[in-house]
């Protein structure tokens, strides 16, 4: 199975790659002394990441560890042999297992814990640490934007009752993505836009802190967009259901998907590119009828072949063979024979001359039958009404030409080609799935996109935060990395924004790795410091929910239960009345 982008003519053939086991790597000398180094983990609800936070820079500064968030537990063979656990990349394939698939993950909170478990057992045995006694290294975890403090209290007591861990941050990974990609001239202040796998965030920032009041969420992503992606590719090849998996459609997304400027108009093109697409058309359409006529060409050539040797037998006088092969040819005389011989030299000097004619000249033609018009669409099936204009443009140059022999000698069959129907044709279906974070409704979800959340965001500020929020739009998530989304949001913010104001849009340099990047950086620059880790004390003393808030982690709104008022013997009273008047009726008999 192929995918074939109508937009270049090209066609890029699916690589189903099987994910490598991880190897169990051992830490260096650096990684323990003098002190244990911080241990971060990009908890995403996509993939997991993992490495060191080493200022030594004989350990490597990028994560060492990268695999799905995903774990599979089989049931186990008949014969006796337990169940068999998988984690992350050990599972090779996802395909064959998707019905077994679990992720600790609901959108992008965990909930899951023994499943997280897993993972994270997965990530300190692949990193060589050991964690039956207890994990000596401090912790750096990444956590969704305005986590509940719930699913805050179940990670902390996994990671201070399980594990023993001596102290763990949490913060924002998309806050760990600004803070790796802040430079000298960058305001401390602006607009995060983190597009991630299950959820989009938009992030107001100012001051560096993290104004949690007004963040909204978009429960729109990249799982959506392939799921959106798989049903539109289904209904046009229903013969090919079950070959349109989704990690197929995640290798279309990834590679040969982008975001539209102008969605409605699909691309704007200017007269030169206007006129240079019709070149291109009238390309396609010569060589297409260049091939019809070395075609019929070679057709006639072998037909008249047929015919003079069916007349060398009349020459010969085997008359018994000849009448027969008359018979064959549903002929009735030699007269009829000789008069389908000249029709068909005289069609085969024709279509010489045609060829060599079109060699030197621009002039295209049709010998035997009008052919089907391609795809000319390079975003897809949907002909535009400038695309129909410029085909009848060309509609002179195609005259159809009858037949001149009245009588089929022979039936021709249509040429079926097995490739192409292996070949899946990608048109509009580049851009309409990843187009569902700026429009919800075409997969009928009644949420705004990003740009209405964004300018409803901007609006719950006066104006003055609006111009400064505005100067430092910051793009980040693995779905920052299609192509065109800066310019989208430029668009956008350009329409929404008052005449003449200034903005600016930034990607980051990584937009899937700058979350680990920034967390990184965070801790190496934090390690001696106690602002932002949580301790085992504070853990025991204030709770699981409890957070230190640091530049990248999220506000600490602690848990405020009402006080109740004391009751006093005036209101006890009528209670135990009440009591006594509704105790057991046997009793009271």
């Amino acid at each position: 199975m192929a995918a074939a982008a109508a937009v270049a003519g090209r066609v890029f053939a699916f690589r189903d790659a099987r994910w490598a086991p991880d190897p169990v790597l051992e830490p260096g000398p650096a990684v323990r002394t003098p002190q244990p180094v911080p241990l971060v983990i990009d908890n995403g609800s996509f993939q997991t990441r993992a490495g060191w936070a080493c200022p030594d820079p004989a350990v490597p500064a990028e994560p060492l560890l990268r695999f799905r968030s995903l774990a599979a537990r089989s049931r186990g063979a008949r014969g006796g042999a337990g169940a068999e656990t998988q984690v992350g990349n050990d599972l090779g394939s996802p395909e064959p297992l998707r019905w077994l698939l679990r992720s600790p993950f609901d959108r992008n909170v965990p909930v899951q814990l023994e499943l997280q478990e897993l993972l994270l057992d997965h990530v300190f045995q692949r990193l060589g640490v050991a964690s039956q006694g207890c994990v000596d290294h401090p912790v750096v975890l990444t956590e969704a934007v305005c986590n509940p403090l719930y699913s805050r209290q179940m990670m902390s007591e996994l990671l201070f009752e399980c594990y023993q861990v001596p102290k763990v941050s949490y913060g924002v990974d998309s806050l760990y993505s600004f803070y790796h990609n802040r430079r000298q001239n960058w305001p401390c202040s602006g607009l995060v836009i983190s597009s991630g796998y299950q959820c989009t965030h938009i992030l107001p920032v100012l001051e560096g802190r993290l104004d949690a009041k007004n963040c909204k969420r978009i429960n729109l992503g990249g799982c959506q967009a392939a799921v959106y992606l798989q049903r539109l590719l289904q209904l046009k090849y229903p013969g090919h259901f079950a070959a349109i998996t989704l990690s197929r459609m995640e290798e279309i997304l990834h590679e040969h998907s982008y975001i539209a400027e102008d969605y409605i108009e699909g691309s704007t093109l200017t007269s030169e590119e206007k006129q240079e697409r019709r070149q291109q058309q009238l390309r396609r359409l010569q060589e297409l009828n260049a091939r019809r006529r070395e075609e019929k060409l070679q057709l006639d050539q072998e037909r008249l072949d047929r015919l003079l040797y069916v007349q060398e037998l009349l020459e010969d006088g085997q008359m018994d063979q000849f009448h027969k092969a008359l018979v064959e040819l549903n002929m009735d005389s030699a007269e009829e024979l000789q008069s389908y011989i000249n029709k068909l030299s005289l069609a085969i000097e024709q279509t010489k001359q045609k060829i060599l004619q079109a060699e030197v000249n621009i002039e295209v033609d049709v010998v035997d039958s009008k052919p089907e018009t391609p795809d000319l669409d390079p975003l897809g099936s949907e002909q535009s009404l400038e695309d129909v204009e410029s085909i009848n443009e060309f509609e002179p140059l195609f005259a159809e030409e009858q037949p001149e022999v009245e009588k089929p000698v022979a039936a021709v069959q249509p040429v079926f080609n097995l490739a192409e129907y292996h070949q899946l044709f990608l048109g509009t279906e580049r851009i309409r799935a990843p187009e569902i974070v700026f429009q919800p409704s075409l997969i009928g979800e009644d949420q705004a996109g990003i740009a209405e959340t964004m300018q409803y965001v901007l609006e719950r500020y006066p104006k003055e935060q609006q111009a400064v929020l505005v100067q430092n739009v910051f793009l980040t998530g693995g779905n920052a990395m299609y192509p065109g989304l800066k310019a989208r949001v430029q668009r956008e913010l350009l329409e929404m924004r008052p005449f003449q104001s200034s903005f600016q849009v930034h990607l980051a340099s990584s937009p899937i790795l700058d979350a680990w990047y920034g967390a990184r950086d965070w801790a190496v620059e934090y390690m001696t410091r106690e602002e932002g880790w949580i301790t085992r004390k504070d853990y025991e003393e204030k709770g699981g929910e409890y957070l230190k808030e640091h530049c990248a982690s999220n506000v600490y709104v602690p848990i405020r239960l009402p006080k109740q008022a004391p009751r006093t013997t005036e209101a006890l009273a009528p209670s135990r009345v009440l009591a006594s008047s509704t105790g057991n009726p046997c009793e009271q008999a």
